[in-house]
């Protein structure tokens, strides 16, 4: 296994009809190949079949994987403080508010 994707609906997402992306990971020496593009893809549709039309990602200030999120439409939504052993760190709050152009754009990919 070189990566992983996950995510569904948080307990604490009250809005209708949407759902999280909650974790994404590929090891470092396959990134960039292309496998996030293709992990993305599959939850995705897999949000349309549940009726999921917002989708939200949370993810670390520093984190470079918001840039991917980035080129995938995501729009930041907000920015919150939080505390993570000891240090104050902003996350962010990303969302895809109709993920339809985001799926035909999927559709495209091979």
């Amino acid at each position: 296994m070189v990566g992983f994707i996950s995510g569904g609906k948080r307990e604490n997402n009250k809005v209708e009809d949407s759902g999280d992306l909650t974790a994404i990971y590929i090891l470092e020496n396959f990134q960039t190949m292309g496998l996030g593009k293709k992990l993305i893809k599959e939850l995705f549709f897999n949000f349309d079949e549940l009726g999921f039309k917002t989708i939200f990602v949370e993810v670390l200030e520093d984190n470079k994987s918001r840039y991917f999120y980035e080129a995938f439409g995501a729009e930041l939504l907000k920015t919150e403080k939080i505390k993570m052993a000891g240090a104050d760190l902003n996350l962010l709050v990303y969302e895809w508010k109709d993920i339809s152009p985001v799926l035909l754009r999927m559709s495209l990919l091979t």
